[in-house]
């Protein structure tokens, strides 16, 4: 019986030494080849082959020049704040648009043309797909530091701001030629660079793995294996944290109206807003928490905001106006209870003093249990009619008013 035993736990560990031999580490080329034959295959049916691949180290000054002219450059950000870029040649960029407006690409080649914002938008989603999957590819390589984390930012038609956009440090450049098509009708370019020191050595996760206990059970182990347990804590819980949603609001602005205001309000009526408040938009968290002020404007045919620096916050205030100041109230010259005579007498009534008639001394009011100066006489106005508020049969009805709490 122990002889049976010690055999079969043999026997597993040799199976398991055959397994591990034959399964070799994926390499970074691999990767790069394997997630744009992937992407192109899976997202736009289009039989991609990667016929030659080269890695280089080159400097920040020597990236224009192995740029091809006309290229789509697309600005990828990863982790730290790490920027790189993705270039795509006009014939890649025309062969991906193609297939994504007609499903298939033209016999001849499009002429070359400077790219647009709309062609970026377009391959947008192609650079995040072929970085995603060169990340997964890797993500259990020393690779990964370098390779993971990397996502569409933005794009530049021109390679001159390159120079003034990236950091200068040295980069990985990864420089592939393409073949589409079953036949290779049209071949085409594909250039990836990052810093050639990573920032994303956190991504890092291990395979799958077995282990054995006491009474020589095999049982899956899959985990982080860290080379400090403390740091490897610290960027778990980092991880965590940044990965819990944090909802912002952007408030053009806020007025303050009494309710009778509200009640007249009805489809057309205007309120006045401050000609800068597109200026001085508030970046609120939960509970009204004022964390920025911002500008209106727009990004890639989208609204956007754009945070305004110390300097511009600053000069908001010295025109007199707080850096988040909601405004003058366009009700402001409204009757507060200070201009009814008596009711501004009345005092505090979470006042012990208020009640006189506990024998205590009032001293917020000399009349607390009278309205001293309200003739009968007295001209309120014309009185609120409550059936004028319901909406004829001409209008439209109004969509109910939404009234939440910012706790």
């Amino acid at each position: 019986m122990v002889h049976e035993r010690e055999t079969s736990v043999l026997r597993r560990k040799t199976e398991a030494a055959k397994t591990g031999a034959g399964t070799a580490p994926i390499t970074a080329a691999r990767a790069v080849t394997l997630a744009l034959s992937k992407v192109a295959q899976d997202r736009l049916d289009l039989p991609l082959q990667v016929t030659a691949i080269e890695e280089a180290m080159r400097s920040l000054a020597d990236l224009p020049e192995m740029l091809e002219d006309l290229s789509l450059l697309a600005v990828i950000e990863g982790p730290a704040e790490a920027l790189g870029v993705l270039a795509l040649p006009p014939a890649t960029l025309a062969t991906l648009i193609e297939m994504q407006t007609m499903g298939r690409f033209g016999k001849t080649m499009p002429a070359p043309r400077k790219p647009t914002r709309i062609d970026a938008a377009i391959a947008a989603d192609f650079v995040d797909a072929v970085l995603t999957e060169i990340e997964e590819a890797l993500i259990s390589e020393p690779a990964i530091s370098w390779a993971g984390g990397f996502r569409f930012a933005s794009h530049l038609d021109d390679p001159r701001p390159l120079g003034l956009l990236l950091e200068d440090v040295s980069y990985r450049v990864w420089t592939a030629e393409l073949s589409f098509g079953a036949t290779g009708e049209r071949s085409g370019g594909f250039l990836w660079a990052v810093p050639r020191e990573g920032r994303g050595a956190a991504m890092r996760r291990v395979a799958p793995a077995t282990w054995e206990d006491a009474k020589g059970t095999a049982s899956p182990e899959a985990a982080f294996v860290p080379d400090d347990p403390a740091r490897d804590w610290s960027a778990t819980f980092e991880r965590s944290i940044l990965a819990a949603s944090a909802q912002l609001e952007a408030v053009l602005h806020r007025v303050t109206l009494p309710l009778s205001a509200v009640l007249t309000l009805r489809q057309g009526s205007e309120i006045p807003i401050p000609r800068d408040a597109l200026e001085r938009i508030a970046l609120e968290a939960q509970g009204r928490r004022k964390l920025s002020l911002a500008r209106l404007g727009q990004s890639h045919g989208m609204r956007a905001l754009r945070l305004c620096d110390a300097e511009a916050a600053g000069a908001a205030g010295a025109q007199g106006v707080g850096a988040f100041d909601a405004g003058v109230s366009p009700y402001a010259e409204a009757p507060t209870p200070d201009d009814l005579p008596g009711l501004s007498r009345l005092g505090d009534p979470f006042d012990p003093a208020y009640d006189a008639e506990k024998g205590g001394h009032a001293v917020h009011a000399s009349e607390p249990r009278g309205l001293v100066g309200l003739a009968p006489d007295m001209d309120f106005g014309e009185p609120l009619d409550l059936d004028t508020l319901a909406p004829s049969q001409d209008e439209e009805e109004l969509t109910p008013l939404k009234i939440q709490s910012g706790l």
